[in-house]
C-alpha cells in the first residue's frame, strides 16, 4: 500500500504535467503509468549518433503556447520543419508540383473546395470550445457526420476528395466516421482547419531538438522515481466516502483524489466501484480511436531537396497519403514520414509488414522519383495495435455524442477528475492540449484539496 495526496492516471504530457503542478503546490502525488516508459502518444525511436525521430506526436505551431513554454523550461529547443521548395500532389493517377499553400489542378475544384472552406471557417467560429453542445445549432450539426456535409457543400469530386484528405491528415479517421459538429469544434479548438493543416503558419510549423519524448522525459526526471511508477497499469478504481484506492499489478494505491488522464476508451476498460454513473459510462462506449500507422523511412541523405522539393506529398492513392520531411535538424540522414491513416491505415493494419513497407514505398516513389527506392532504413509503429493507446491521435466523436455526453468528458465523478488533450477546449487532440488539461484538472483538485 502506497500513499498520497492525489493519485495520476497516465504519463504522458497530461499526467506528468497535473503531476507537476501538485507536486508544485507542495502535495504529494503519485503516477501510475501502463507502459514501462513515460510520454503515452509521444515516443522517440533511435536513429543512431544521438538522432532521433518521432513515432508519435512531435509538431507544434504558432498558438500552442504551454507546450512551448514547457519545452523552454526544460532547455529544449525548437527547429523549423524542413518547409522550402515544392510540394507534390498525386491526385487522379497524375503527379504534380507546386509552390505554396495552392495546388495547381483545376480552377472549378479550386473554386468549390474555397467556397466550401470559407463556409465551414464561419460555421466553426460560432461553435463554443468550452461547451460545443451549446452552439445555436449543436443538435443540428451533431446529428450529421462531416461527410454528409462535405457532399452537400462541394459541387465537384475533387473538392470532397481533397476535403476527405485533409480530415484524414488531421483526425486520422474518415469524413463519415465525424460528427460535423466534432470537426467545427476541433478546428476553432486550433484557429482554424487551415491552420490545422499547414506547416508554416501552422500546426506543423517546428520541431523540437531532440524529439518530442524529451519533454515527457525531462518532466518525469524532475519529478523523480519515488512519483512515476512505470508498467503499473490500473486496473480498478474504489471510491467510498473520502477513501480512494487504486489497484494495479504492482500494488494498490491510496489518495484522496485521482486524476484519469487516458483517453475515454481506455477509461473505460477501468473497473470502478461504485460503478460509475451512466451518462459518463455511456461515453467511454462511444468514444473510438483514431486509425494511423507513421513510417520512418530512411535515407542516406535527403536527396529530393537536391531536387528542389520540400518533401512534402498529398495523394488520394494507395500506400501513405500524406508525407513530410522529418530529417533531423542537421541535415542527416535523410527521413520521410509517411503517414497512413484512416481507412488507408486499417487495409495496411491487416497486412504482413513486409507487404506495408513495400506499399508504402512505393508511394514514394511515386511522388519522389526512383531515388526514393534505395532505403537505408525503415520503422514504423502501428498505433492501432497499441494496447494503451488503441489507436491515434485522438477521439473520434461521432454523430450525437457531443450533444448527449459532452458534458462527461470533464465533470469529476466523486473524487475522481478526467484530464488529456481530448478534455482540452484550446488545442484538443495536440500535445499543446494535453498540457493544458493537466494543468486545469490539477488546479480543480488543489481547490478541492484546499491548496
Amino acid at each position: 500500500m502506497s500513499e498520497a495526496d492525489v493519485i495520476v492516471v497516465g504519463a504522458g504530457l497530461a499526467g506528468l504535467s497535473a503531476a507537476r503542478t501538485i507536486a508544485a503546490a507542495g502535495r504529494s502525488v503519485v503516477v501510475l503509468e501502463a507502459r514501462d516508459r513515460v510520454g503515452g502518444r509521444i515516443v522517440n525511436h533511435d536513429l543512431g549518433d544521438g538522432k532521433v525521430v518521432e513515432m508519435g506526436g512531435q509538431w507544434a505551431g504558432p498558438g500552442q503556447d504551454r507546450i512551448l513554454a514547457l519545452a523552454a523550461e526544460c532547455g529544449i529547443d525548437t527547429f523549423p520543419t524542413y518547409d522550402t521548395g515544392k510540394k507534390v500532389l498525386y491526385f487522379g493517377g497524375k503527379r504534380g508540383t507546386y509552390s505554396g499553400s495552392i495546388p495547381k489542378i483545376s480552377p472549378v475544384v479550386l473554386f468549390d473546395i474555397g467556397q466550401a472552406q470559407a463556409r465551414f471557417e464561419s460555421l466553426a467560429k460560432k461553435v463554443p470550445t468550452d461547451a460545443p453542445w451549446k452552439a445555436a445549432r449543436a443538435r443540428h450539426w451533431d446529428g450529421q457526420t462531416f461527410g454528409a456535409w462535405i457532399r452537400r457543400n462541394t459541387a465537384t469530386a475533387g473538392a470532397a476528395t481533397l476535403l476527405a484528405l485533409g480530415t484524414e491528415a488531421v483526425f486520422a479517421a474518415e469524413p463519415d466516421e465525424l460528427s460535423l459538429l466534432h470537426v467545427l469544434f476541433y478546428s476553432h479548438s486550433g484557429g482554424s482547419f487551415q491552420r490545422l493543416i499547414d506547416t508554416t503558419g501552422g500546426a506543423q510549423q517546428d520541431r523540437f531538438v531532440g524529439g518530442s519524448a524529451l519533454i515527457a522525459e525531462k518532466l518525469a526526471g524532475q519529478l523523480g522515481q519515488e512519483v512515476i511508477r512505470l508498467s503499473a497499469p490500473v486496473t480498478k478504481i474504489n471510491f467510498t466516502g473520502r477513501q480512494l484506492a487504486a489497484t494495479t499489478p504492482a500494488g494498490q494505491f491510496e489518495a484522496e483524489k485521482i486524476i484519469v488522464t487516458v483517453p475515454p476508451l481506455l477509461a473505460g476498460r477501468i473497473e470502478y466501484e461504485p460503478a460509475l454513473p451512466s451518462w459518463r459510462e455511456q461515453l467511454t462506449h462511444r468514444a473510438p480511436m483514431g486509425a494511423v500507422i507513421k513510417c520512418q523511412v530512411i535515407y542516406h541523405e535527403p536527396f529530393w531537396r537536391e531536387a528542389g522539393l520540400s518533401g512534402q506529398a498529398t495523394s488520394d492513392g494507395a500506400g501513405s497519403r500524406v508525407v513530410f520531411d522529418n530529417t533531423p535538424p542537421d541535415g542527416s540522414p535523410g527521413v520521410l514520414l509517411a503517414f497512413c491513416e484512416g481507412d488507408e491505415a486499417r487495409r495496411l493494419g491487416r497486412q504482413p509488414a513486409q507487404v506495408r513497407r513495400e506499399e508504402v514505398i512505393a508511394s514514394l516513389v511515386r511522388y519522389f522519383g526512383p531515388k526514393a527506392a534505395s532505403t537505408a532504413g525503415y520503422a514504423e509503429l502501428d498505433w492501432q495495435r497499441e494496447p494503451w493507446s488503441l489507436g491515434c491521435y485522438g477521439t473520434l466523436f461521432g454523430p450525437s455524442v457531443w450533444t448527449r455526453y459532452g458534458q462527461a468528458l470533464t465533470t469529476p465523478v466523486g473524487p475522481i477528475h478526467w484530464a488529456g488533450t481530448e478534455t482540452s477546449p484550446v488545442w484538443c487532440g495536440y500535445m499543446d492540449g494535453a498540457v493544458r488539461s493537466g494543468e486545469r484538472a490539477a488546479g480543480a483538485v488543489l481547490t478541492e484539496l484546499g491548496g
